[in-house]
């Protein structure tokens, strides 16, 4: 029996191609908005970052999601990121 086929999106700071369910999605929504997709369904503009926080505070320091993103992150959303970004130190601590 062939195994199911999983898609690979590739982690925009630290460039690792990782399975599509190990990655969590940024959204640029229609309207602009900047938000967290966990499902990775919503609609717009997505990027894709690894469960490490040190990704995620990469790709915000060095501006990787204005650039994959196509916008500007204004200062809310990014401090929701890091926000959410510091609850991931819990999961890779469990290894």
């Amino acid at each position: 029996m062939r195994a199911k086929h999983q898609p690979l999106r590739t982690c925009v700071a630290c460039r690792q191609a990782k399975p599509k369910r190990e990655l969590t999605r940024i959204v640029r929504t229609p309207e602009g908005q900047i938000i967290i997709d966990p499902t990775g369904k919503a609609n717009g503009r997505g990027a894709y970052l690894c469960s490490d926080p040190a990704c995620w505070e990469r790709a915000i320091k060095r501006r990787v999601l204005n650039h994959a993103l196509k916008t500007e992150v204004d200062a809310e959303s990014t401090q929701r990121l890091l926000e959410h970004a510091a609850t991931l130190e819990g999961d890779t601590m469990k290894g």
